[in-house]
């Protein structure tokens, strides 16, 4: 069964699983974006302003600990100027990234409107590489081929969205 990349509205039982990924309280979830083949939560949509009034433009936050470890490795491994220098040479791409960046703002302002983070949207859309976190939740939310950077972090990944590697939480 592959991944999903259906949003749907968080349980309580999501959220306690959430938060236990986070190893903290959840904040302001509006819903799963993203479930592991085992139906756990691996990507959360997230108020575009949260309960204390903080704009928040990480609208798609990657939870999963397995997936959010295998790429700050990559991250590590410095793989983002790799990708940087691929949006510099390929125009596709870059055009890619754009309507990526325009789908994510699009996507978040269906839940919210936030004047201070208008045009900003995560992970150094649409010019830059800056977080292959929130470019994998972002392509793990809405499935392959919308988010280039995000798909090509994804299959350079150790992590694999096609196998569970959850940690069993007793909550």
């Amino acid at each position: 069964m592959p991944p999903t990349a259906s949003t749907s509205a968080p349980t309580s039982q999501d959220l306690a699983i959430v938060s236990a990924q986070l190893g903290r309280p959840v904040r302001d979830v509006v819903a799963i974006a993203a479930r592991c083949v085992c139906g756990s939560p691996t990507v959360v949509s997230t108020q575009p302003r949260l309960g204390d009034g903080t704009p928040f433009p990480t609208f798609y936050y990657l939870t999963h600990p397995a997936a959010t470890s295998s790429l700050s490795e990559l991250e590590g491994d410095h793989v983002m100027n790799e990708f940087a220098q691929l949006l510099a040479d390929e125009p596709d791409i870059r055009a890619a990234y754009e309507r990526a960046h325009e789908a994510y703002l699009s996507a978040r302002e269906a839940v919210g409107v936030v004047d201070e983070i208008a045009g900003i949207s995560a992970g150094g859309m649409p010019t830059r590489v800056k977080c292959l976190h929130a470019l994998a939740g972002h392509a793990l939310a809405v499935g392959p081929g919308v988010n280039p950077i995000g798909d090509l972090a994804l299959e350079r990944a150790t992590w694999s969205p096609n196998v569970c590697a959850c940690i069993p939480y007793d909550v």
